[in-house]
């Protein structure tokens, strides 16, 4: 070989491993984030709190290995890393910034703190103190992180059970070739039928663009207005959820677990279904009252369910809904399988964030609870 072709050789190597170097960069941006997940800053800058400071003392639990070595990652910040909130206590009165831990005991014993940073999708468990409330103190979370994969979950059970597979499973066993089970009751195609997307945010719109590439009609509601994107066909507000259930072959539940919505899925509203509708619920379940649930479904109201989540839970076992052939119940595993490199990213960049004295990703409303 000559010089120059190995001149060149070298050249096409050196060019082809900055392509992927960068490539392997680019993967981890704020633009992808709100781009393909609906990820938001948020209305508080953090040099405004209180409490914030440009070079904070920050407790981190390391129940998660993803919050570990944060301290070589962001420059000009002081790291303690904690196995826990008893271990937390003790650095408490130094913390500006609390990551993976809401305890009301804890967040009481840190005078200092201006941010903390909740590591879940939802904030029902950390305490809406006095402080939080009155924005002294911002919240974050993993909102809408998940939510493709919660939304391909929620699409598979709807598949499944319009399919019937739950009834063929439960013949495998046995060596049966039941083919009437395909007629009882009859099974069904999914395109030019109505779903019912309750709770429009980052999992409902995942839901909701995957029913519309399935050929379905989408109705959906929502909190804050009307306005929605283009694959969902109609847009209302929490009061019209009794007369769209009329409509829908498939009611999804993606709503928060809020004062507003505990229990908001009861007998009244499960007898206001179409009669054979499918009801699907990856939201949370304390937005369901159980029995009224199992009442539609013993009742043929509702032609099957699919849980991802329960009240409570886990489902005692000796509950009726395990034994359901038209159920399928997983034990809150929905967001399985997401790229789970975003927790880390969102992490990094809200600390950055933080120290600059910007906005932060995913702020929660401490008035709605989301």
């Amino acid at each position: 070989m000559s010089n120059n072709m190995k001149l060149s050789t070298t050249l096409i190597t050196l060019v082809l491993w900055l392509a992927s170097a960068s490539t392997a960069d680019d993967r981890w941006t704020v633009e992808r984030l709100q781009d393909e997940l609906g990820v938001q800053a948020g209305w508080t800058a953090a040099n405004e709190l209180p409490t914030w400071s440009s070079n904070p003392t920050v407790l981190v639990s390391l129940e998660k290995p993803y919050a570990a070595g944060l301290g070589e990652a962001i420059p000009g910040i002081d790291v303690i890393e904690v196995s826990g909130v008893s271990e937390a206590m003790l650095h408490a009165p130094r913390a500006n910034v609390i990551l993976g831990m809401c305890d009301a005991e804890l967040l009481d014993a840190a005078p200092n703190l201006s941010w903390v940073f909740v590591f879940h999708a939802g904030v029902e468990s950390c305490p809406l103190t006095e402080r939080l409330a009155e924005g002294d103190v911002v919240v974050t979370n993993f909102q809408k992180l998940a939510s493709p994969a919660i939304g391909e979950h929620a699409i598979a059970m709807m598949l499944a059970l319009g399919r019937g597979l739950p009834r063929f499973k439960q013949a495998m066993p046995a060596g049966e070739w039941r083919r009437d089970l395909a007629t009882e009751p009859g099974m069904q195609v999914v395109a030019g039928r109505t779903i019912l997307v309750a709770g429009l945010g980052g999992i409902g719109r995942q839901v909701a663009r995957r029913a519309k590439a399935l050929g379905m009609q989408v109705l959906a509601t929502r909190n804050s207005s009307r306005e929605g994107p283009t694959y969902v066909d109609y847009v209302g507000l929490p009061h019209e959820l009794p007369e769209l259930v009329k409509r829908a072959d498939v009611v999804v539940d993606a709503l928060p677990l809020t004062e507003a919505t505990k229990g908001l899925f009861d007998g009244a509203l499960f007898a206001d279904f179409k009669e054979g509708a499918y009801f699907i619920n990856i939201g949370r379940g304390g937005t369901i009252i159980t029995d009224a649930l199992y009442e539609a479904l013993t009742s043929g109201r509702l032609a099957g369910a699919g849980l991802d989540v329960t009240d409570p839970e886990p489902l005692p076992t000796d509950h009726p809904l395990w034994q359901m052939p038209n159920v399928i119940i997983t034990p809150h595993v929905s967001a399985g399988g997401f790229d789970r490199e975003w927790l880390r990213f969102v992490i990094e960049e809200n600390l950055r964030r933080y120290v600059a004295g910007e906005t932060l990703l995913n702020e929660v409303d401490p008035a709605r609870g989301y």
